[in-house]
């Protein structure tokens, strides 16, 4: 774990380096001072010698100069060294997260990864900036005030020793109890994001359906969770400063107490008693610091937790040691597939799938809910691996190709397809990046998103906002159907994407197709059968089985489940999980 989030340091391995480095340097110069000051004292003032005061005093203040540069330049390149190691893990999770398949991306939370990138990638910082100060200055200005304390009277320095064993054990007990609360609160804040995300994407569902007193209700419940942690954590570190001040304020008496007695009987001077009482400070501060960079730590262990498990996490789907860069033709062929989400699952979601589909075809795919549509057409672009079997795209297995080079030959439009902050043409150009103005325009056309473009006063400047807010169900699945034509693909796949467009527009979206993409394999993924009755072939799915394929003549006389549905449809205006009489 430490050793994954250190390998992110990189190219701020030096200044991490050089932190310590004048962090102890200040610490040096600290301790010369009250050193100093005893030798101004017993030399100068009681000796009433005026030019040692002069240049002890010279000293003084160079090595404060020196100790306040050193400070200034510990805390700078700490700051970047921190700083530079949170950029580091942000970039190295996002840019890992990108290379996940489905699968990966299923076992955290989008609320867990948000927290992962921005929370937990703070801690580390802070915690970082903290090992790489106060953790070099705090054990540095404890082992030197004690040298100092013992070659200055080793008697008074004892009380310091037993000082720093009691009060250390204390802390650490109260940091040790502590601990276990910060960890169980790093992961409540997935809760607390997940409501938050959950509600301000859905804001106009919370509004329409007057939920806003509930999901308060929920927000306010996740928060208060983090609260009574916290609280928890804090209610042991609050005897920390008390038991500090009590140790600091006992030292101060006994030294005096005792050093009182030792000038007396001449066995200690002034100026070395003065010195004492500033390292007894220094040492007991010392270990306060100490306690507060083990609370950072403890905190923030859990968090380099989450993050490692993010950096660690190995993608189910990997590139061939020789990859086929190129996609022949649009050829699809299921040979025994079976396919599982899980490894562990009992019941595989597709079951023995055997299909062959020609270049250039146009398939309907139609089925119930939960019939596994999605999951078959998710296995051409390989977005998961089968669980046995294979599927072969242009004669090859998937998993043959490279997954970039495959992907970019197959597009997908979802049903609830997403646009993002930006113009049309920005959204549009997310097929190619480097389409002309006039290729976007004729992919619109296609997608019959030309007539609305057309409509709004900056046309295809037109700015869309986060999520595509700002247009309506069919023109963003419109638009989407336009983004994933301009790749130009191989194979086609329209997952349920016409679903919020009108019956007339959906016709003229298919025979766009049929003119204008004769050679591109389309899959079109549908509930009415409107929609995929001109198809070449129609794939009917049933429990995640093919229960049908043929043309829709053929299916209406050999298929019963597709006949009751086309039935249900053309006489009751149902959809396909309607079945007839229910």
């Amino acid at each position: 774990m430490i050793r994954t989030i250190l390998s992110e340091v990189k190219e701020y391995k030096k200044v991490s380096i050089i932190t310590p480095l004048f962090m102890i340097m200040e610490v040096i110069m600290e301790m010369i001072i009250p050193y100093l000051m005893a030798s101004i004292i017993d030399n100068g003032v009681n000796a009433g010698n005026l030019q040692h005061i002069y240049k002890v005093g010279v000293v003084m203040i160079v090595a404060a100069a020196f100790g306040l540069f050193a400070g200034i330049m510990g805390g700078r390149f700490g700051a970047k060294a921190s700083t530079g190691l949170a950029k580091n893990l942000r970039e190295a999770m996002f840019n890992h997260i990108q290379t996940f398949s489905f699968s990966n991306i299923d076992k955290f939370s989008t609320a867990g990864l948000v927290t992962r990138l921005t929370t937990d990638v703070t801690n580390v910082q802070n915690a970082y900036q903290m090992v790489l100060r106060m953790f070099t200055r705090a054990p540095a200005s404890l082992i030197c005030a004690m040298f100092m304390a013992f070659t200055i009277n080793s008697r008074l320095a004892m009380i310091y020793l037993a000082a720093v064993l009691i009060l250390g054990t204390i802390l650490f007990a109260i940091m040790w109890h502590a601990s276990r609360y910060f960890q169980q609160a790093f992961p409540k804040y997935d809760d607390l994001n997940a409501s938050v995300q959950e509600n301000v994407s859905a804001i106009r569902v919370v509004k329409a359906y007057v939920r806003e007193e509930q999901e308060t209700s929920k927000f306010k419940k996740a928060s208060e969770n983090i609260y009574r942690i916290f609280v928890k954590a804090e209610t042991n570190l609050v005897y920390n400063a008390p038991l500090m001040q009590f140790t600091v304020y006992s030292c101060i008496l006994l030294i005096s107490w005792i050093g009182a007695k030792m000038i007396a009987s001449s066995q200690l001077t002034t100026g070395e008693l003065m010195s004492l009482l500033t390292y007894c400070m220094n040492i007991l501060m010392s270990l306060m610091m100490m306690s507060m960079v083990f609370v950072m730590i403890t905190m923030s262990v859990a968090s380099m937790r989450r993050i490692s498990e993010v950096l660690n996490e190995t993608c189910d789907l990997q590139n061939p040691e020789h990859p086929v860069m190129e996609v022949p033709d649009g050829s699809i062929e299921f040979k025994n597939v079976d396919f599982a989400y899980r490894k562990d699952s009992q019941e595989p979601v597709l079951k023995n799938i055997n299909l062959s589909i020609l270049s250039g075809e146009t398939i309907g795919i139609i089925g119930g809910t939960g019939s596994a549509k999605t999951s078959l057409v998710n296995l051409i672009s390989r977005l998961y691996d089968v669980s046995a079997g294979e599927v072969l795209v242009g004669g090859k297995n998937v998993k043959d190709y490279d997954m970039e080079a495959l992907r970019n030959q197959v597009s997908v439009v979802l049903q609830n397809n997403v646009l993002f902050s930006g113009s049309i043409l920005d959204n549009l150009r997310w097929g190619d990046k480097n389409a002309t103005d006039e290729e976007c325009q004729r992919a619109c056309r296609l997608a019959c998103a030309d007539e609305f473009i057309q409509k709004f006063p900056d046309g295809y400047q037109t700015h869309i906002e986060q999520g595509g807010n700002n247009v309506s169900g069919g023109q963003k699945q419109r638009l989407c159907i336009a983004r994933a034509l301009l790749k130009k693909p191989k194979i086609l796949i329209l997952d349920d994407s016409t679903s919020a467009v009108d019956t007339a527009t959906d016709a003229k979206i298919r025979q766009a197709f049929r003119e204008e993409i004769p050679d591109t394999t389309k899959l079109i993924i549908a509930q009415r059968i409107s929609s995929v009755q001109f198809a070449d072939r129609i794939i009917v799915m049933d429990e995640g089985r093919i229960h049908g394929f043929g043309t829709h003549e053929q299916l209406l006389k050999t298929n019963e489940i597709y006949r009751e549905v086309y039935e249900s449809q053309t006489k009751g205006g149902g959809d396909f999980d309607e079945k007839e009489g229910e």
